[in-house]
């Protein structure tokens, strides 16, 4: 399994507009195939830091997600809609594995 990060730089007056795209990616990216953890705007420190994440099971799997998602109706939308908003800055995407294993309440037996 590896978790995709996207460190998006957006513009800090069009906030509304990227909480819009959040939205949408929230149903789209689920129906292509990935397991969407969420997306984060800004709250409080750097206004125009926030970050997508979602896992998925390896490359080869990311890349047939990343074809169903650029033919999704919704995924495409989204796509037109930040090239003609202009909030997203700069945009970058890591993958990563856990290395520290799961945290979290022990549950006893």
């Amino acid at each position: 399994m590896i978790t995709c990060f996207i460190r998006y730089h957006i513009d800090p007056t069009k906030k509304a507009q990227f909480i819009q795209y959040a939205q949408n990616w929230g149903q789209a990216i689920p129906r292509c195939g990935a397991d969407l953890i969420g997306y984060f705007a800004p709250h409080e420190g750097s206004s125009t830091l926030a970050y997508g994440v979602y896992t998925i099971e390896n490359l080869a799997a990311y890349e047939a997600y990343r074809a169903r998602l650029s033919a999704d109706p919704l995924g495409k939308e989204n796509y037109e809609y930040a090239q003609k908003e202009k909030f997203l800055l700069r945009e970058d995407r890591t993958f990563l594995t856990l290395a520290s294993g799961l945290h979290g309440p022990k549950v006893k037996p």
